[in-house]
């Protein structure tokens, strides 16, 4: 067992486009539920979201969508951070004491897997 606790890197959507801007909405980012189960993320998870458009990075916290539905949704004070059409990389840590491994998604543009890594 290690001796420091660090921020690791558990899950990440890489690259997913911005389906929704809903400023009128209680803070949060909604994801496809399939998404959030596939890569191992929570609902009420707090994940940093990286716009790859604009270079603004945020922490919001994470609710499901429609399953299958691809929706990627900036709500409330987040929605002024990113534009529908932005890809976004969405991230999820944990606090550990030795290394784990990362759960990744690679999504096309409607927002379906195209490829899955671990690192």
């Amino acid at each position: 067992m290690g001796m420091f606790m660090r921020w690791v890197l558990r899950s990440k959507i890489h690259r997913a486009t911005v389906t929704e801007a809903r400023l009128d909405y209680e803070g949060s980012i909604t994801i496809d539920a399939d998404l959030i189960d596939r890569c191992g993320m929570w609902i009420g998870e707090k994940v940093t979201i990286a716009d790859v458009d604009n270079g603004s990075r945020f922490e919001t916290y994470v609710l499901p969508g429609e399953r299958g539905s691809g929706i990627i949704a900036l709500n409330g004070a987040a929605a002024r951070l990113a534009s529908v059409g932005d890809k976004v990389i969405i991230m999820g840590y944990e606090l550990v004491d030795e290394p784990i491994k990362a759960k990744v998604l690679l999504v096309d543009m409607h927002n379906k897997v195209a490829k899955e890594l671990s690192y």
